[in-house]
C-alpha cells in the first residue's frame, strides 16, 4: 500500500495504490489528502472489493500505519504491518498514473485487474511505492 501525489488535468491528488505480491496494480484511490482518513478510506476500499490480506507492506508512512491499526480495531482483524523503506522502488507508480491522467474514466471503474479469489486474497501483500 503506498502513495504518491500527481498532477491531473491541472490539480494535484494522492494517488493511493494497492498491488499484490507480483506487483499488479488490484486498486487505488484518487485524494485531495494524504492523511490517516484517506488512508483507511482507501484501505476499507481495497478489502471490500479484494478481501483481507495477512499482511501489508507499507513505506515509512504514519497514516498508513494508523489507518491499518485502526480498521485491525474496528473489525477484529489482525492484518499484520511490514513496514520497508524502500521496498517497492520495484513497482512503479508511473504507468498507473498517465493511465489516470490519459483515461480519465478509469478513476470510476472497478479494479484494474479482476477480483481476486478468497484464497489469493488472503495471500495478498500490498506493497508500498
Amino acid at each position: 500500500m503506498d502513495e504518491t501525489y500527481i498532477k491531473v488535468k491541472g490539480q494535484w491528488y494522492y494517488l493511493y495504490r494497492a498491488v499484490d505480491k507480483h506487483g499488479q496494480t488490484i486498486d487505488f484511490l484518487l485524494t485531495e489528502h494524504r492523511d490517516k482518513e484517506a488512508a483507511l478510506r482507501f484501505l476499507k476500499k481495497a478489502i471490500r472489493r479484494n478481501g483481507v490480506p495477512e499482511t501489508i507492506t507499507i513505506d515509512g508512512s504514519d497514516a498508513n500505519e494508523a489507518a491499518i491499526k485502526s480498521y485491525n480495531q474496528e473489525y477484529g482483524t489482525a492484518i499484520a504491518i511490514r513496514q520497508v523503506k524502500h521496498l517497492n522502488n520495484r513497482h512503479r507508480t508511473k504507468p498507473l498514473a498517465d493511465s489516470l491522467v490519459k483515461n480519465p474514466s478509469l478513476r470510476t471503474s472497478s479494479p484494474l485487474t479482476a477480483s481476486l479469489s478468497p484464497s489469493h486474497a488472503a495471500q495478498l501483500t500490498m506493497t508500498p511505492r
